[in-house]
Formats: structure tokens, C-alpha cells, sequence
């Protein structure tokens, strides 16, 4: 089903960052480049027409994914592409001077620094608006009480991720439910989250929230974003072009109907094709599946690693009271660092990620700047877990 592991035998501990594609996807988007090439919604012709249809059906098929309606969905080259468009789209034209964000600096880069060149752009033109930073727990979830404390009358947005990348622990924001003013929209980053568990945008609360084609099985350059009903009034279109809008003589661009005001120019058509593919193979295995078997795993190995002698957990389901996890555990090892921990568990045949992850420098704690992220999915197997144990123990051992 994965070609790629098929011809490998190395163990793939890092879905976090990617995640191995399944052949119905592979043939997808080699589909699309062998046999009847064209563009959507340009043409009249069978093949435009046929492929003009195809990319509807995968926009109806993302909207039922996320407990959305069509034009909610945007079609994006990236979670990154998605929460910029949400800066420009929206920030550049919605806020005013004063006017506050409220987010996390120990997020993926992503997810903070369209926000900190929102703030330096509208600065250029006279309006400033400030970033609020709020603190993460110890279970590696936003702070709840901190973000309560730190709500104002100038606050317009609260950004999260949904899953984090790093801490593997799920925010959702239901405790401020009711305790928002309608004026402060919420965003929601779910690269970690779709494909690994149920996401409803409508049960989140969600104003906007970004997804990422390929960790969850498609292809890369692809990507979702969800934009509420209730804001497309507030959007305007930041990448003008082909669908995004009605030119108006002397006086600019009159916005267009969602979701093509966002969607200038020509799609990655290969790769919403494969977005579709994805969304068919996730809805075959079942997202509820998927997120006990990466639950067991989690459990599993955090149980393992916790009495490795000299090893650290990061924030995360490891420090929570009860069994969690979603795939995600992050840790450091005494006597080696990260990168070089990364080095010889790839000689052993198991392939993590080390570093930062990706966490914006000069706002990341001084644990989270040089560690071990492993990193599950349904192609893993308990097995893989405890000979992954295995060898971070006969290291731990060695170095100490």
C-alpha cells in the first residue's frame, strides 16, 4: 500500500513532518500528468470539463471531511500558503489600529511569523497592531487561563494549533466557549491533526483553520483552508488573478464570490486530485482507527522510554494525568546531543527529526531548542516501537 516503505527497511518515525503516500495517491497525480492534461474551470472541452468536475468533487468531499459547506473551502498550496492567506486576505483588511492577536511563540513558524510580518506590513502604512503571546502548559496545551487573562476589548483573533508538532497534546479551546466576544475569531492550525484524528471545524468553533495535503497522505505543494461563512464578508482577495475577482474601472477590484476570491490563478491541479485520493483512502481506514492505533503507540512507547536513564520528555502526553497521545512524543537524551542522537538511531535504521522542529528562534524554551521528535502513523507497528526502545536504551547505556 506504501511503495515506499515496501522497498525500505528502515522505520519511519517522522510523519510529523511527512507522511508516507499510499499507491492510490502515487497514481493520482501520475493519472493526472498521462492521460488527458488540462486545466479546470477554463475550457469547455471534455477534458476541462471532466477535470472541472473532479476538483468540485474533492472540494465537496474536504467539506464533508471538516463539517463544512463548499464554498467554505479554499483550495491553498500549503498550511504555510493558508495561514499567510489569512493575514493578508483578512488581517490587512479587517484590523484596525490597536487592534491585538493573541497566539503562541512556541508554535511552528508557520503559524507566527505571518503574523509578525502582518504587524510589520500594516506598520508601513500607519496602523499598529499588537501581538499577544500567551504560555503553554506543561501537558504542552495552550493555556487556557492565560489566554482568558489576556483577552481584551481589542482583541480580534486567537490563533492555536490544534495538535502541536512538537508536544503532540490537542487544544480545542472548548473551555472559553461562550466567553468570547462574537468580534474575536478563532484559528486553528490542523497540519498535525487532519488525518490522524476526527477535525470539525463546526464543533471547534473554528473561523479559520489550515490543513496540509501532505501530512496526511497527499501530496506536497497542496493544501486547505477553511474559511467561515460569517467572515467572508471581511476577506479580500490577496493573490488577484484568474476567478478572484470583478475589475471595476478607477477603483479597483470588487471582491468575488468565495471560495475563488482566494483562489487566483490555476490550482495544483495534480495535487488537489491527490488531496482526493487521500481523503478516500483516510475515509477507508477510518480516522477513529487511526487515532487508537497511533494512541496505543503513543502510550506504548512513552511507557518504554520512561525509564531510560538520563532521557527527558518535552511537554506532552507523557506529563498527563491519564492515557493520551496522537502520535507525537518529543524527548532528550543526557550525554548526547539531539543531532547526533538523530545520526545514530538513523545508522540503526529508525528515521526521527531533531532540532528546534521548526519552533521560531528566540522564542523557544531552552529544552525545546535541540530534541528527539518521533512521530507515528498507521504504517507502524507496536513492534517497530519496541525495537526503537530498544536501541535509545543500549544507547543511554553507552553514553553514560
Amino acid at each position: 500500500m506504501f511503495p515506499a516503505l515496501a522497498e525500505s527497511t528502515e522505520v519511519y518515525l517522522d510523519s510529523a513532518s511527512t507522511t508516507q503516500k499510499p499507491r492510490p495517491v502515487i497514481e493520482a497525480v501520475h493519472r493526472y500528468h498521462s492521460s488527458r492534461t488540462a486545466n479546470a474551470g477554463r475550457g469547455s472541452y471534455p477534458w476541462a470539463t471532466t477535470l472541472t468536475r473532479a476538483v468540485a468533487e474533492v472540494r465537496a468531499r474536504t467539506a464533508e471531511f471538516l463539517g463544512a459547506a463548499t464554498e467554505e473551502i479554499v483550495f491553498t498550496a500549503g498550511a504555510t500558503a493558508g495561514l499567510n492567506a489569512i493575514a493578508l486576505a483578512w488581517g490587512l483588511a479587517a484590523l484596525d489600529d490597536g487592534d491585538e492577536i493573541l497566539y503562541s511563540p512556541r508554535d511552528h513558524a508557520s503559524n507566527v511569523y505571518p503574523w509578525q510580518q502582518l504587524r510589520a506590513t500594516l506598520r508601513r502604512f500607519g496602523r499598529h497592531i499588537r501581538l499577544v503571546p500567551y504560555r503553554v502548559t506543561a501537558l504542552g496545551e495552550a493555556d487556557i487561563d492565560d489566554i482568558a487573562a489576556k483577552l481584551g476589548p481589542r482583541t480580534r483573533l486567537i490563533t492555536v494549533s490544534h495538535l502541536h508538532h512538537v508536544f503532540g497534546a490537542r487544544t480545542t479551546l472548548e473551555e472559553l466557549r461562550g466567553r468570547l466576544d462574537p468580534r474575536v475569531l478563532l484559528c486553528f492550525d490542523c497540519s498535525q491533526s487532519a488525518g490522524h484524528l476526527p477535525v470539525d471545524v463546526e464543533a471547534l468553533g473554528a473561523d479559520f483553520a489550515v490543513l496540509s495535503a501532505h501530512k496526511m497522505f497527499g501530496a506536497p505543494g497542496t493544501g486547505v483552508l477553511y474559511c467561515r461563512a460569517r467572515v467572508h464578508d471581511q476577506l479580500t482577495a490577496f493573490l488577484p488573478g484568474g476567478n478572484s475577482a470583478v475589475a471595476v474601472a478607477d477603483s479597483g477590484l470588487a471582491p468575488g464570490n468565495m471560495p475563488e476570491l482566494l483562489e487566483g490563478g490555476t490550482p495544483n491541479l495534480p495535487g488537489v486530485l491527490a488531496l482526493g485520493a487521500a481523503l478516500e483512502f483516510l475515509d477507508t481506514v477510518g480516522l477513529d482507527a487511526i487515532a487508537a492505533h497511533n494512541r496505543a503507540l503513543t502510550g506504548q512507547l512513552i511507557e518504554g522510554l520512561r525509564p531510560v536513564p538520563g532521557l527527558e520528555f518535552l511537554p506532552g502526553p507523557a506529563h498527563a494525568p491519564c492515557e493520551t497521545g496522537y502520535g507525537i512524543v518529543s524527548f532528550t537524551l543526557d550525554g548526547i546531543g539531539a543531532t547526533d542522537l538523530g545520526f545514530v538511531l538513523a545508522e540503526c535504521g529508525f528515521l526521527v527529526r531533531t532540532g528546534a522542529h521548526c519552533v521560531p528562534s528566540g522564542s523557544i524554551a531552552a529544552a525545546d531548542d535541540d530534541s528527539v521528535r518521533v512521530s507515528t502513523h498507521l504504517y507502524n507497528t507496536a513492534e517497530e516501537i519496541d525495537r526503537f526502545v530498544r536501541c535509545v536504551t543500549t544507547i543511554a547505556t553507552e553514553v553514560r
